[in-house]
């Protein structure tokens, strides 16, 4: 029951705050697209039967929160964080980037935020993470389904740009058949090179290329 995930809010209603920031993102783990945040302030005593940790819902769930929640909340922000970035920065700073970026995109300036994990010390405003925070707090649950429905929509129109690597379905994780589609195809400009997986694929196909070249 989401009601029960209104318990850091309660807290924090009974000090007169009431303007609450969820804040969460998605996408550290794929190898290709960026990484998105998302911050959700919601009305106070917000009810959505269901709403919970986005990784715990269906697609069709998600997507259906995600419709209500963009016509329900107070503000929603979003921050995206591109893969160049996230190699020139490290995947936990690029998170850390989006979601100052979502909260900076917010239409209301929060009172308070609570985010998923993350500290966040660069900002004015009082701060507190949450561990598991997705599955704990209402707010942040919102934030973390804005965050992978956004995040998955992104991945759609990658699919459009190039259909061979199954974007759709794999959402740039590292699939067993992922791996397979990038040592085939190889590499586009929207892959993490800073990602291990990714690394192996360029340096054996740069491997591949030099034996070519040493066979002319």
């Amino acid at each position: 029951m989401s009601s029960n995930l209104l318990k850091y809010e309660k807290e924090l209603y009974k000090n007169n705050i009431t303007l609450i920031a969820g804040v969460d993102e998605a996408g550290r783990g794929p190898l290709v697209g960026p990484v998105v945040a998302a911050a959700v302030i919601l009305p106070k005593n917000y009810h959505l039967e269901g709403l919970n940790d986005s990784k715990q819902l269906s697609e069709k769930k998600r997507e259906k929160f995600y419709e209500i929640l963009m016509t329900e909340a107070l503000s929603i922000g979003i921050g995206i964080v591109r893969a160049s970035e996230i190699d020139e920065l490290n995947i936990l700073e690029a998170s850390r980037k989006a979601m100052y970026i979502a909260i900076n995109n917010l239409s209301i300036t929060p009172e308070y935020i609570l985010s998923d994990a993350m500290s966040l010390n660069d900002i004015d405003i009082p701060t507190r993470p949450i561990i598991h925070g997705d599955a704990l707090s209402l707010s942040i649950a919102a934030a973390s389904v804005i965050a992978k429905v956004t995040r998955d929509h992104i991945m759609y129109e990658l699919d459009q740009k190039y259909p061979k690597y199954n974007y759709k379905k794999n959402k740039g994780y590292p699939t067993k058949e992922h791996l397979e589609l990038i040592k085939k195809y190889g590499i586009t400009k929207e892959y993490r090179m800073s990602y291990k997986p990714v690394k192996f694929v360029m340096e054996e196909l740069s491997s591949e290329e030099n034996k070519e070249m040493s066979f002319e």
